[in-house]
C-alpha cells in the first residue's frame, strides 16, 4: 500500500462518523434512523424487526455518517459488543409506551457500560432517546423521563 492510499484512507476516515443504534427489540430505532435518512433513502416499505444489522449512509454538512442499526432481540444482544469498535456516537432507544420494559433497558445498558472494553467513556458520544413520545401524554412522558434518568444515569 503506498502512502498516497494511505493518506486517501485517513481523509476519508477524517470525514466519517459511525453511528451505533441499539436497544431493545421493538423500541423504534429503525423508525428513528428511517426519520433522519433523506427521502430518497428511506424505506418505502413497512418497517420490520432488524435481524442482525443494517447500515445506512447519510450526509451531514461536511460528514458522512454510517449508521448501524442493530437488532435488539434477547438472542442477538450478547453479539452488540461486536459492532463497537471505532463507534464515534452511540444512540440508544428506549420505547416510552414501554414502561414494563424500562428496567430491562437498563440491565442492557449497564452490561456494555460496565465492560471492561473501553467503549463507553472514551471519545463516544452517547444519546439517549426515548422513542414514540407522540403515543403518549404529557405526564407519561414526564413520568418516563424521570424513570430513564434514574435507571440509565443520564
Amino acid at each position: 500500500m503506498g502512502l498516497l492510499t494511505i493518506i486517501k484512507k485517513q481523509k476519508r476516515k477524517d470525514h466519517e462518523l459511525r453511528v451505533l443504534i441499539i436497544g431493545l427489540d421493538n423500541s423504534g430505532k429503525s423508525t428513528l434512523i428511517n426519520s433522519l435518512l433523506p427521502e430518497e433513502c428511506k424505506s418505502q416499505e413497512s418497517i420490520i424487526p432488524t435481524i442482525g444489522f443494517m447500515i445506512h449512509h447519510m450526509s451531514y454538512g461536511s460528514k458522512v455518517l454510517d449508521i448501524w442499526d442493530i437488532g435488539g432481540q434477547r438472542s442477538l444482544r450478547p453479539f452488540w459488543e461486536n459492532y463497537f469498535s471505532k463507534t464515534d456516537v452511540i444512540i440508544w432507544c428506549v420505547d416510552s409506551k414501554a414502561r414494563d420494559r424500562v428496567e430491562e433497558s437498563q440491565k442492557e445498558w449497564m452490561k456494555f457500560v460496565e465492560r471492561d472494553c473501553g467503549y463507553v467513556g472514551r471519545d463516544v458520544k452517547v444519546i439517549v432517546v426515548i422513542n414514540k413520545v407522540d403515543l403518549v401524554d404529557e405526564i407519561e412522558l414526564k413520568e418516563m423521563i424521570n424513570i430513564v434518568r434514574k435507571r440509565l444515569g443520564c
